[in-house]
């Protein structure tokens, strides 16, 4: 199974959106305050006995921040990214969520924003799931350096 989400995550990254592309240009090799971001990272959790993985566009664990871009496809599922979120938020992390138009026309804007973010690590509030969801993290990817 772990074989088979590194594949989807690799194909994801080679088929990267034009506004997934101009951020990493700007969020790779620690340029964002020395914080190192991965694009295209699976989220790995337990539920109901199963292992389950969630893709983040990009996502700082030491920050333990997600970084989602929105492209249209986001307005035909709200209730699968209010789950999505609950779910990564009990797991620890954050979310800061981007639309595509923001990324691409006002991208300065975008990056000042995750500088925020990274300076006042506790601006962006956690996504409290509902009774019953709770899951636990599965490891799954070598830790960072």
């Amino acid at each position: 199974m772990k074989e088979d989400i590194r594949v989807i995550c690799r194909r994801f990254r080679k088929n990267q959106t034009k506004a997934e592309k101009s951020l990493w240009k700007l969020v790779r090799n620690r340029q964002i305050d020395g914080f190192k971001i991965l694009r295209q990272y699976p989220i790995g959790f337990e539920w109901n006995k199963q292992i389950r993985f969630f893709i983040a566009d990009f996502c700082c664990h030491k920050m333990k921040l997600v970084i989602e871009i929105d492209g249209g496809i986001h307005e035909n599922q709200k209730d699968y990214d209010k789950m999505r979120e609950q779910i990564i938020g009990q797991l620890g992390y954050r979310i800061i969520r981007f639309s595509n138009d923001e990324v691409l026309y006002h991208i300065e804007d975008v990056i000042e924003k995750l500088k925020n973010t990274f300076i006042r690590n506790n601006s962006l509030p956690f996504y409290v799931g509902e009774k019953g969801l709770a899951c636990r993290v599965v490891a799954l990817a070598k830790t960072e350096g």
